[in-house]
């Protein structure tokens, strides 16, 4: 034992004494190239844009196989068929007037809704009464379907662009509302304590605090708002159609189903996901860019 002991003490001692180990450095230019260059289909796939763009063309290349599988235009036409049909409704004119007129009262309908939703939450962040009156409202008409009230719509203002209004205002106002009302929730205090140092009160409050911590939040209430009102308009038109002097989407689709002719109802259904992509692609996108992205709260 006292042999081992002994040895254990001299591997001690050595490694502790052990000379340091000085290698030379080599030069840059022997080193070489430390960095591995990107191969195309790598660079390629780094961008967003790409990335859905290939995914849009797979679901074109298996619509198309399917269809000519089928072989039946009359129940599912093919995609180069549904893009025949929606150039001749764009070069004759029937589909732009259809959008034109579906995009009027769209845009107004949802412009009002974002105004109500922009005071009711403004009054209810700044009470707790508010707060709560808001948040039970809701949760009462919320999950009501848009499509619901439409006969009431009907009774109450006839058949025309007001009722159109408020079946969209009735869809958009509670998701948007409900998404302001949990972003603002979610502030931290140390956000709100600084605003209330510098005196901020009331809707200077708001807009300087409130609204900039929880933009992203209300950005996505106003992508499901967009998307309410799009479904909520279509199936309106689709059940009473003309709105004051112009026809509009939900009406071009029904009336050339009436007519059997489904490629027509197909390019209806195409323009209204062209248009939906456009939005989210050109103008959401957009919004994100200077405001979420620039403002660092959300990874672009």
């Amino acid at each position: 034992m006292a042999d081992v002991s002994t040895q254990a003490q001299k591997q001690v001692i050595e490694v502790a004494f052990r000379p340091d180990i000085h290698r030379p450095l080599a030069a840059a230019n022997a080193i070489g190239d430390v960095t591995q260059k990107l191969g195309l289909f790598e660079r390629l796939s780094e961008k967003t844009w790409l990335r859905r763009l290939a995914v849009i063309l797979v679901l074109v290349i298996a619509w198309e196989l399917y269809a000519r599988y089928a072989s039946n235009e009359l129940m599912f036409p093919s995609f180069s068929n549904t893009a025949l049909a929606w150039w001749e409704g764009v070069r004759s004119g029937v589909l732009i007037r259809a959008v034109y007129g579906t995009m009027q009262v769209l845009l107004l309908g949802y412009a009002v809704a974002i105004g109500i939703s922009a005071l009711i939450t403004t009054l209810a962040i700044s009470t707790r009464v508010g707060t709560d009156v808001l948040a039970t409202m809701t949760a009462m008409f919320n999950p009501l379907p848009a499509i619901a009230i439409l006969p009431l719509a009907l009774l109450w203002f006839g058949l025309g662009v007001t009722s159109l209004v408020f079946v969209i205002v009735h869809s958009v106002l509670w998701a948007v509302s409900l998404n302001t009302l949990t972003g603002f929730l979610s502030v931290s205090q140390t956000q709100r304590m600084v605003g209330r140092n510098y005196g901020l009160k009331g809707v200077g409050f708001v807009l300087r605090i409130l609204v900039p911590a929880a933009f992203p939040s209300i950005l996505s209430g106003l992508k499901i708002g967009w998307a309410f009102a799009w479904r909520t308009l279509i199936a309106a038109e689709l059940v009473f159609g003309v709105s004051g002097s112009s026809a509009g989407l939900g009406w071009y689709i029904f009336q050339n189903r009436n007519a059997l002719e489904t490629a027509n109802v197909f390019a209806g259904l195409l323009t209204v996901i062209i248009i939906g992509l456009l939005v989210e692609g050109v103008v959401f996108r957009s919004i994100e860019a200077v405001t979420v992205h620039r403002w660092g709260m959300q990874n672009s």
